[in-house]
C-alpha cells in the first residue's frame, strides 16, 4: 500500500493505494496541483521552467456527505388558480409516468397525485391539502419542465 495527498479544489484528502504488478519508479516526481477553472484559460509555461511546488500541509478530514434528498418530492407552493383553488406545480423537470387520481376525485393532503421520473428517480407527487381534483393537466408519458401546471385542486 501506498499513501497518496490529494488536493481537490482546495481540499486535502490522504488517499490509500494498492499496488498491482510490477511498478517502474521515477527517480523525483512534483506533486501536481489542478486550479479551478477560470474564466480564460492561463497560457502554459514550458515544462522546463515549472518549479515544483511544496507539498501541502496536512488537513483535517474531510466533512462528512450532505444526506440524500428524500425519494418524495414535495410540490413547491402552490398558489391561486384563477377561479379558485390551488394549483400543483412540476418541481422539478421530468416524465410522467402514471397518475394516480382523476378530476373529480376527493384527495387528502399528502395522497400522491402522480409518479414523476426525473434523473432515473421516481418522484411521487403529493397533494398539498385535502379537497377535490378540479383539474388534471398532464398524461402518463408527458414531459413537463419546472413550475408546468399539472394539476388544480378545489
Amino acid at each position: 500500500m501506498r499513501t497518496f495527498r490529494v488536493t481537490v479544489n482546495g481540499q486535502v484528502y490522504d488517499v490509500e493505494v494498492e499496488e498491482v504488478g510490477q511498478v517502474q519508479r521515477v527517480a523525483s516526481v512534483a506533486p501536481v496541483v489542478v486550479p479551478a477553472p477560470t474564466a480564460a484559460p492561463a497560457p502554459a509555461a514550458p515544462p522546463a521552467a515549472a518549479a515544483p511546488k511544496p507539498a501541502p500541509q496536512p488537513a483535517a478530514a474531510p466533512k462528512p456527505a450532505a444526506p440524500a434528498p428524500a425519494a418524495t418530492a414535495k410540490a413547491p407552493a402552490a398558489a391561486p388558480v384563477a377561479g379558485g383553488g390551488e394549483a400543483v406545480n412540476a418541481p422539478l423537470p421530468g416524465t410522467i409516468l402514471d397518475v394516480r387520481v382523476g378530476a373529480g376525485q376527493k384527495v387528502t393532503e399528502g395522497q400522491v397525485l402522480c409518479i414523476l421520473e426525473a434523473m432515473k428517480m421516481e418522484n411521487e407527487i403529493s397533494c398539498p391539502r385535502a379537497g377535490t381534483v378540479a383539474q388534471v393537466a398532464v398524461a402518463r408519458g408527458q414531459a413537463v419542465n419546472v413550475g408546468d401546471l399539472m394539476f388544480v385542486i378545489k
